[in-house]
């Protein structure tokens, strides 16, 4: 069975305004690169091929316009989605139950970028028989997240952006979900916020007892907000020095 990635770069990024008011979120610039390459990199480097990207808003063209068919990231395609309004991550993921085609996926969203690479969490979960698994990382503000608790070494819940949180282990933007996902989807009521909360999607996988994770190494950070933009470039800047990269222009040809 193959493993499939899916980049949920939707959503209106209104809390980026003025900066999205003429693009989408996921455009903006993190150090050299826009910020939908990093994604796409985690994914290429954890050894996956096939990727959908689910887009929306004004700006979905923009995608097309700059990644083409992910030549450049050594793919053979990239198949594009269009997300219509904001419903939420797990109401994004929907629109991948075609391209996932009963296979396994990992899901990143758009705006998350991290040091290290995930290659060894991905095939991991290739040999899991069944279900999900999560990754997770310590985190100054885990209220911003999802926040795991837990009864030793095992995750006993998940909590959407918890006022008092429970543990500082947030569950990072990574998802990786067999095809049991899109009927857990199918069920989801919207949350107070009147979005399907992926944090429904893990805890249903947890209820039945098939909910794995993984530590993520290195650093890991969002770009949604100003402060964790801004972050993101100083850690991709980082980066970039300590571990100089090939352009990624275009390429002859």
């Amino acid at each position: 069975m193959g493993l499939k990635g899916v980049i949920l770069a939707g959503g209106l990024g209104k809390r980026l305004y003025p900066l999205t008011k003429i693009t989408n979120k996921h455009l903006l610039p993190v150090y050299g690169k826009p910020m939908i390459y990093y994604p796409i990199q985690t994914l290429v480097d954890a050894g996956i091929e096939d990727i959908l990207i689910v887009t929306g808003g004004m700006h979905a063209g923009e995608f097309l316009r700059l990644l083409g068919n992910g030549r450049e990231f050594g793919l053979r395609h990239i198949n594009y989605t269009y997300q219509e309004g904001e419903g939420g991550i797990a109401d994004a993921l929907k629109l991948a139950e075609y391209f996932a085609d009963n296979d396994k996926i990992v899901v990143m969203l758009g705006d998350n970028i991290i040091q290290k690479n995930i290659k060894d969490a991905a095939d991991e979960f290739r040999r899991q028989p069944r279900g999900a698994k999560i990754l997770i990382k310590k985190a100054a503000d885990p209220e911003r997240f999802g926040v795991c608790e837990f009864k030793g070494e095992r995750i006993s819940s998940i909590e959407e952006k918890p006022k008092k949180p429970k543990s500082d282990y947030a569950v990072t933007g990574i998802y990786m979900y067999d095809h049991q996902v899109f009927d857990i989807v199918r069920g989801l009521k919207p949350s107070k916020r009147g979005e399907l909360e992926i944090t429904d999607v893990n805890n249903a996988y947890l209820k039945k007892g098939e909910l794995t994770y993984n530590i993520l190494k290195g650093w890991w950070t969002d770009a949604g907000t100003f402060e964790s933009l801004l972050k993101a470039n100083n850690l991709a800047a980082k980066k970039s020095a300590s571990f100089p990269s090939p352009p990624t222009g275009e390429r002859a040809g």
